[in-house]
């Protein structure tokens, strides 16, 4: 097979020696994205079951690997791991993979509101249920939207912004959001002022936190001994989640004891690798 360039999976070589994929392996690419990583799966012969919950997403994936027997795509939230294995009658796999990272088809597609660059409507949903990011901006208390802010963006302007938001209400643009948040902050900062308050009402939107505990204890339950758990995350927010489940967990062997980063020369060629982690847990 031929990596496609559209998607760059993160970590690729490294979770390939992690999860160690092969013929008679079954592994769980929970969160399918642009295909990259389940495409690399395959090509080490592992039969793979791909969940996401945009449908978008399953259907770019079907169209792509149509002629592939060894690969099982679902419409899911990962949260669902343990009911999708169970409708397949697959009582136990030999890896699971989480890229926690938002695809860059998502990234890309102003109409999908997740870009604080690019205009597009408040939606930041990666699925299609559940209220946007225009619902929550426009209908929160000031109170609340400080908090999902400070508590999702770790953002130390939260309360400033979430009164500035509420004073430009309604607000209906990524790039109305975006300018808002530049207006209220005031002042330079490294990178874009309005990536934490994007960050923090995608991970609310999304309940993203809760989706990735719920991942992790369903991976306890399905993965055979001496099979792996593979996190890749992006903000502390996740992998501090995760390291805490593999520090408090009986389940799990953590398989290093840092997270294992980008290579500089991955940086270089994918910026959006830049604050990759991965952690790996290996199931007792």
């Amino acid at each position: 097979m031929t990596m496609t360039l559209a998607h760059r999976p993160v970590l690729l070589e490294e979770t390939l020696a992690a999860l160690r994929p092969g013929p008679g392996k079954v592994i769980v690419d929970a969160t399918f994205g642009g295909g990259g990583h389940t495409e690399a799966l395959l090509a080490a012969g592992a039969r793979v079951i791909a969940l996401d919950k945009d449908p978008e997403a399953i259907a770019r994936g079907r169209a792509r690997f149509a002629k592939e027997p060894r690969l099982t795509l679902v419409e899911a939230d990962f949260r669902e791991l343990g009911r999708v294995l169970e409708e397949l009658g697959v009582a136990e796999v030999d890896g699971v993979l989480a890229d926690l990272g938002v695809s860059s088809y998502h990234l890309d597609d102003p109409k999908r509101g997740f870009s604080y660059r690019l205009e597009g409507p408040l939606d930041m949903r990666m699925g299609s249920e559940g209220p946007s990011a225009a619902e929550v901006v426009n209908t929160l208390p000031e109170r609340e939207l400080a908090r999902i802010l400070r508590e999702f963006g770790e953002e130390p302007a939260a309360a400033r912004i979430a009164r500035a938001i509420v004073r430009a209400r309604p607000l209906s643009t990524t790039t109305e959001l975006a300018e808002v948040v530049r207006r209220a902050v005031g002042y330079r900062r490294a990178g874009h002022p309005a990536r934490k308050t994007f960050q923090a009402l995608r991970i609310y939107v999304n309940d993203e936190l809760g989706a990735l505990r719920a991942l992790l204890g369903e991976s306890a339950h399905r993965i055979r001994s001496g099979g792996r758990l593979a996190v890749i995350s992006f903000h502390s927010l996740e992998d501090r989640e995760v390291k805490r489940f593999f520090r408090e967990s009986s389940e799990f062997e953590p398989l290093f004891k840092k997270p294992v980063v980008p290579r500089p020369e991955e940086v270089a060629e994918n910026p959006r690798a830049r604050s990759a982690k991965l952690r790996v847990g290996v199931r007792r």
